[in-house]
């Protein structure tokens, strides 16, 4: 956590600023919006007239057709233009889709928006600041990796009290400009001068040492190209995993609330649930950030994917909302 020369012993790697760049993009365009955006269906669709079906269809367009495109996309412009530049261009999309979203009037105008926002989501949400806390760390990636998506956790139980504080207040059309003008104030600027796509760009090695970047032969770690990596089956392993995992977790974050208020919840008792949601996730995403350094990789992924399965039929099990 030190700089590679060792002459300021005191000195912070810059890697973790690097980090804490990623915590806030991901805090804010994924924990706020992601999460926060199903607090909206309820008054979105009371205001225009749309039915449940086309208030949730906006998202659903956008990640099961578009969000697969775009992260094709997305992982080539990676490579061409560094994450940095990447995630400039996604807080542009998230910022002003949002605005924009305040003043739809039509579903056709609001699916537009929505699809758009799903681009911003790609294009600066996990993708590419996996890609950059990847490129400042070896050893510690683990939990470099933890930390930062602890913001995603953390937007997420933030934006269960601010969207609906925010709704009530200003109304939900001013609420998605308050939260879009805020992700491109907040964003835009740490995005500009403090996120670098590369240590090298600060005279700095992975880790802060040149010798992180060293494998078991004391000789540079290398990847495997596009076209190898296609060819092996841990590959589509991984894929499968990962989108059976982010669909079903996007399934129940974006009928949670209808699915609570229909089962006798109110609003706000319904918040309340989510909320206890994400913050249990909180504790989740630092702890695997920490077992995923000092345990098989392959072993905290497999019972992640465990959990996760012991604990989406737990939602069928018969309840009755809390006063």
């Amino acid at each position: 956590m030190i700089s590679p020369n060792h002459s300021s012993p005191t000195r912070v790697f810059y890697g973790w600023w690097i980090t804490l760049a990623a915590f806030l993009n991901l805090f804010f365009t994924v924990g706020i919006v992601y999460y926060g955006f199903p607090v909206f269906y309820p008054s979105v669709a009371e205001s225009l007239g749309f039915t449940r079906a086309q208030v949730m269809k906006g998202f659903f367009i956008g990640f099961i057709i578009v969000a697969p495109l775009f992260g094709f996309l997305a992982g080539a412009l990676i490579d061409r233009l560094g994450p940095r530049k990447v995630i400039r261009i996604g807080i542009a999309f998230v910022g002003s889709s949002l605005i924009f979203l305040g003043s739809v009037q039509t579903l056709g105008i609001y699916y537009l928006f929505c699809i758009l926002q799903v681009v911003g989501y790609v294009l600066a949400g996990p993708i590419p600041n996996q890609v950059l806390i990847s490129n400042w760390f070896r050893r510690m990636r683990g939990r470099a990796m933890g930390v930062a998506y602890f913001g995603l956790g953390l937007g997420g139980v933030t934006s269960t009290f601010l969207v609906p504080w925010l709704i009530e207040t200003f109304g939900w059309r001013r609420a998605f400009e308050v939260v879009g003008g805020l992700i491109l104030v907040a964003l835009f600027p740490i995005a500009q001068w403090v996120t670098r796509s590369y240590p090298g760009e600060k005279g700095l090695e992975p880790d802060g040492s040149p010798a992180e970047n060293l494998g078991a032969a004391g000789k540079p770690l290398e990847g495997m190209s596009l076209g190898a990596a296609v060819r092996t089956r841990n590959f589509w392993l991984l894929v499968a995993g990962t989108s059976l995992t982010l669909f079903t977790i996007g399934t129940v974050i974006e009928h949670l609330i209808f699915f609570l208020t229909d089962h006798g919840y109110t609003r706000l008792e319904a918040s309340r649930v989510l909320r206890a949601l994400l913050i249990s996730s909180l504790v989740g995403r630092l702890a695997m950030g920490y077992f995923a350094d000092r345990y098989a990789k392959k072993n905290v992924m497999a019972f992640s994917y465990l959990l996760l399965a012991l604990a989406v039929p737990l939602l069928f099990l018969p309840g009755q909302a809390v006063a």
